[in-house]
């Protein structure tokens, strides 16, 4: 198993967060491609972790979200605390 690098496991936090904001809004991957402009495929692999999203693409994502860019890094940073915290609990 190959150990992620801190910034890997950052934007896949946000990432997750993204995914997380956008069922508690009901809204789709399909909608936030047409509005980031990319294809569904790309959004697709943007929010699996396999592509980073870029630095416009997430102000744009926010923006059509009604939060901060601030926010959802903050929120991705207090998921990702709380995942290890839980794994080193297990272990």
């Amino acid at each position: 198993m190959t150990k992620q690098t801190p910034e890997a496991a950052a934007a896949l936090s946000v990432a997750n967060e993204l995914r997380a904001e956008l069922a508690r809004q009901r809204k789709t991957a399909a909608e936030l491609a047409a509005v980031l402009g990319i294809t569904q495929h790309t959004m697709g692999k943007r929010l699996n972790g396999s592509t980073t999203f870029n630095l416009i693409e997430l102000f744009q994502a926010a923006a059509w979200l009604g939060l901060s860019l601030e926010e959802i890094a903050r929120r991705a940073e207090l998921a990702e605390k709380k995942a290890l915290g839980e794994a080193r609990a297990a272990a």
